[in-house]
C-alpha cells in the first residue's frame, strides 16, 4: 500500500498510511501555513470539549444513582481510568494517521471491505446529528438566570441560537481568533473550577455559611445502592463527562508537530480534568448537605456557591457556567466542522467540493455551516420534555458504537500486523488497554437497554431504549446510502467507482470519485 506525504519544519512525516491502494499513489497533503494549533491550543481543544456544564450538575445524578458519597467518588475515579484507556487508543491512531477527521480515518483504514462502507456509515452519523445544540441551550438558560429573567422555551433557545451562531462565525471567518477565544474561555473555565476546589478545602475545615455543617464523609458508604441499574447508570453518566479526550485528533493536519503535540496534550488534559473533577466532588460534599445535593439537580454548583460565598454569588456562578457552555460549543463546532470537511475531501458526501472547501477565509466554513444548521434544527424544532431529551440522547449514543469499532480495529491491527505494514504509531496503547476500552464501550452500548427501576426512566412516555435503536438506525442509514451510491447505481450504469487524489489550489489534497467504464474511459 503506497502512500505519500508532505513535509514541514515541525514533523518529518505529516501524512499517515493511505486508506486504500490506487493507481500510483494516494496523497494526503496539507500546507505549513495551515498549522495554527500548538500545544496550548491542543490542550484547550480537549479541555473545553470535556468540561462543559456537566461537572456543575452531573454529581447530583451520580450521587442519587449510587446512593452514597463513597461510591460516587469511586465511580468518578473508575470513569477517569476507563477514559484513559480510550485516550491511549486515540493516541495510537492519531500518531499513526495525523490527519483531520479522527474516527473517519481510523475506521476506513481498518475496515477496507466492502469499499467505502465504513466511511459512508460514519458520514451519516456525523452529517445528520448536531452535537453543539445542547450546550447552546444550557448557555441560554444560565444567561437568563443570571439576568433574573424567567426561563421559557423560546427565550432560552433564542439565546442558544445566538450562542451557536457566534461560535460558527468566529471559527468560520477568523480561525486564529477563534482559537484565541477558545483558549481564553478555557482559562476562565479552569479558574472557575479552581475556585471551587480551593474553596472546598476551606469548606472541609467548616468554613461554610450554613448550620449545621455538612458531614458527608462520616460513614461515606452509608446508603450505597443495591440496584444494578443505579450503579450502571452512575458510571455511564460519569464516563460521558469525560467524552472529548479525542478532540485534538480531529484537527491534526492543522497541528504543529502533530505527533509530539498530541502525545503531550491529550494525557495532560485528561489527567488535569480527572483530578479537577474528583476535587470538585470533594468540595461539593464538603459544603452541601447530602439531601440538598440530591434535590439540587442541575443547580448543584449554585447551591455550593450559596453555602460557601453567600446568596449573591449564585448569579455570578450562572455567568461562569454560561461561559463554560460557550467554550464547549466553540470546541464542539470546531471539531465537527472539520469532520464534515474531511468527509467532503473523501468525496463521499453529496456536493463534495462544496464541503471540502476552505474558501474564502481559509477555514472549513461549509463544514461548520452544516453542523450549525443541523444543531439549530435540533435546538428549535422539538418541544421540551421527552422529544428534546430523546434527540439529545440519540446524538450521544452512536459514539459508543463508533468507539467500539475503533478499539476493535486497533485490536485487529495487533492480531494481524502483516495486514497493515505501514501502520507506524508514535506510541502504543498495548493490548490490555485496548481490551478494557473495547469492553467499556460494550458496556456503554448495552447499559441503556437495562430496564430502569420505577421512577428512574429517562423518559416519561417514550420507551427507555428508543434512542439506542434510533441512534443505530442513523448508522445503518449510511449503509443504505452506500448500497445505493456505491453498489446499485454503478451496477445499473455499467461502471465502477474509482477514487483519485487531486491537489487543490489551497495546497490541500482531496479525493474525487470517477466513473470507470468498460472501455477504459473515466467521467
Amino acid at each position: 500500500m503506497a502512500f505519500s506525504s508532505s513535509k514541514s519544519k515541525d514533523s518529518e512525516i505529516d501524512a499517515g498510511p493511505a486508506v486504500e491502494p490506487a493507481e500510483g499513489e494516494i496523497v494526503y497533503q496539507t500546507t505549513e501555513e495551515r498549522r495554527n494549533i500548538g500545544l496550548v491550543s491542543a490542550v484547550f481543544l480537549i479541555f473545553n470539549r470535556m468540561v462543559g456544564t456537566g461537572i456543575f450538575a452531573t454529581p447530583s445524578a451520580i450521587l442519587s444513582l449510587s446512593g452514597s458519597v463513597g461510591l460516587a467518588l469511586w465511580i468518578w475515579v473508575a470513569a477517569m481510568v476507563i477514559s484513559g484507556t480510550g485516550m491511549a487508543v486515540y493516541l495510537e491512531f492519531g500518531t499513526a494517521i495525523p490527519r483531520n477527521g479522527g474516527e473517519k480515518n481510523y475506521l476506513e483504514y481498518v475496515y477496507r471491505h466492502p469499499r467505502f462502507l465504513a466511511t459512508a456509515m460514519f458520514a451519516s452519523y456525523v452529517f445528520l446529528l448536531g452535537w453543539a445544540g445542547s450546550n447552546s441551550v444550557v448557555f441560554g438558560e444560565y444567561i437568563l438566570t443570571a439576568a433574573g429573567k424567567e426561563v421559557d422555551r423560546w427565550n432560552q433557545r433564542g439565546i442558544g441560537l445566538a450562542c451557536i451562531t457566534a461560535a460558527f462565525l468566529i471559527h468560520g471567518v477568523a480561525l486564529k481568533w477563534g482559537l484565541r477565544i477558545q483558549n481564553f474561555l478555557g482559562v476562565i473555565k479552569l479558574i472557575i473550577i479552581l475556585i471551587i476546589v480551593v474553596s472546598g478545602w476551606a469548606a472541609l475545615a467548616g468554613k461554610v455559611k450554613i448550620d449545621p455543617k455538612p458531614d458527608n464523609f462520616t460513614n461515606a458508604f452509608e446508603g450505597t445502592t443495591n440496584s444494578a441499574y443505579g450503579v450502571v447508570n452512575a458510571l455511564y453518566n460519569a464516563m460521558w463527562s469525560f467524552i472529548g479526550y479525542s478532540n485534538a485528533n480531529y484537527a491534526l493536519a492543522e497541528t504543529r508537530n502533530p505527533e509530539r503535540t498530541l502525545k503531550r496534550a491529550a494525557p495532560f488534559a485528561l489527567l488535569l480534568v480527572g483530578i479537577l473533577y474528583i476535587l470538585c466532588n470533594v468540595a461539593y460534599f464538603a459544603a452541601v448537605p447530602k439531601e440538598e445535593i440530591l434535590s439540587s439537580g442541575r443547580i448543584l454548583a449554585a447551591s455550593y456557591f450559596k453555602n460557601v460565598f453567600g446568596g449573591t454569588a449564585e448569579k455570578a456562578l450562572s455567568v461562569f457556567v454560561a461561559l463554560s457552555a460557550f467554550g464547549n460549543v466553540l470546541s464542539v463546532i470546531f471539531s465537527q466542522g472539520r469532520i464534515v470537511q474531511e468527509l467532503g475531501r473523501e468525496g463521499v458526501l453529496p456536493f463534495p467540493s462544496f464541503f471540502a472547501s476552505n474558501w474564502p477565509f481559509k477555514a472549513p466554513l461549509a463544514g461548520l455551516f452544516e453542523h450549525w444548521l443541523v444543531s439549530v434544527i435540533i435546538m428549535l424544532a422539538p418541544p421540551p420534555g421527552d422529544a428534546y431529551n430523546f434527540i439529545l440522547n440519540v446524538i450521544t449514543y452512536p459514539l459508543s458504537v463508533v468507539n467500539f469499532f475503533v478499539s476493535a480495529g486497533l485490536m485487529f491491527i495487533y492480531i494481524s500486523p502483516s495486514t497493515f505494514p505501514d501502520f507506524r504509531p508514535g506510541i502504543r496503547a498495548t493490548l490490555p488497554v485496548v481490551v478494557v476500552f473495547m469492553l467499556a464501550n460494550v458496556y456503554l452500548i448495552a447499559a441503556p437497554f437495562v430496564p430502569p427501576e420505577a421512577g428512574q426512566s429517562v423518559y416519561k412516555n417514550l420507551p427507555y431504549w428508543l434512542h439506542c435503536v434510533v441512534g443505530i438506525g442513523f448508522l445503518l442509514a449510511g449503509a443504505v446510502y452506500w448500497a445505493f451510491w456505491a453498489v446499485l447505481l454503478p451496477k445499473l450504469g455499467g461502471y465502477e467507482l474509482v477514487r483519485e487524489t487531486v491537489i487543490e489550489r489551497d495546497g490541500w489534497s482531496r479525493n474525487v470519485f470517477l466513473k470507470l467504464y468498460p472501455d477504459g474511459t473515466k467521467r
